[in-house]
């Protein structure tokens, strides 16, 4: 009886492990929350932008539920015109059960720099590169973070049509872990966002990225609705309801967020 018990908890831990692993590593491309394909806008020279983001994940999956509360920081700065610097700092609370054992952890995850580059803008649409890397800040023996750093290159595209806006993100990540787990790793995303009425946005969003799991042959997909509301010219409001379209997915997330512009 005892020795069932130890390999249900081992079971459980490996799960937790390996679920907040694959959660943590990419996040690293931040968009107007609660939005995951980002647009091509930058905040112009000297300007700043700070966004406090959350958000809330369940899994269940093989009689383990694994439950996952994130907050971001993410500041941007407006170097020039037209190219933003973007730093971000995750904290996770992950909490791993089943009828037999439960397990938790918390903490900071990995750190991120990015570096947004919107190099072609005519007629409503625009290009824009972005460049990034995390930084190995989180626990990877907590599965915080990936244990190495690792790097990120985004091809964004916005067009837009007035009230509506169309994005598009195509990317590669350098997946570097000491979780053996793949290492060269894609993204390929969709969003639109229309005004419904003044000062009140529709989002929504679709994509799929390969999966860090080397044994799977299912990629993780997601589809995910929300609404921005501006307060006022410089802040916002937001939430949105994220859910799989893909087993590996998250079974569905719960997004909520301000951004502050000064």
């Amino acid at each position: 009886m005892r020795f069932k018990v130890r390999r249900l908890r081992i079971k459980v831990f490996l799960f937790f492990l390996l679920f907040t692993v694959h959660y943590s590593l990419f996040t690293v491309s931040y968009a107007a929350h609660p939005l995951i394909t980002d647009d091509t806008g930058t905040q112009g020279k000297g300007k700043f932008q700070l966004e406090l983001n959350g958000e809330y994940g369940r899994e269940d999956e093989d009689g383990v539920t694994t439950n996952t509360t994130e907050a971001s920081t993410i500041l941007s700065y407006g170097v020039i015109n037209n190219v933003d610097i973007v730093f971000g700092i995750p904290y996770q609370y992950v909490r791993a059960k089943d009828s037999g054992a439960a397990f938790t952890e918390d903490g900071v995850s990995d750190a991120s720099i990015e570096l947004k580059w919107r190099f072609y803008e005519r007629k409503g649409l625009s290009l824009a590169l972005k460049p990034g890397i995390t930084l190995p800040t989180g626990d990877e023996e907590k599965g915080l973070g990936a244990g190495r750093s690792t790097y990120s290159l985004f091809f964004i595209t916005t067009k837009e049509i007035e009230p509506w806006a169309f994005h598009l993100n195509l990317g590669y990540m350098r997946n570097d872990n000491k979780a053996d787990e793949r290492k060269n790793l894609w993204h390929a995303s969709l969003a639109s966002t229309v005004e419904v009425v003044k000062d009140l946005e529709v989002v929504v969003n679709i994509g799929i990225e390969k999966d860090t799991e080397r044994n799977s042959n299912i990629d993780p997909a997601f589809i995910l609705g929300g609404l921005i509301y501006s307060v006022s010219e410089n802040f916002d409001i937001d939430f949105g309801i994220k859910h799989e379209l893909t087993k590996p997915e998250t079974d569905y997330s719960v997004l909520a967020g301000i951004t502050w512009r000064f």
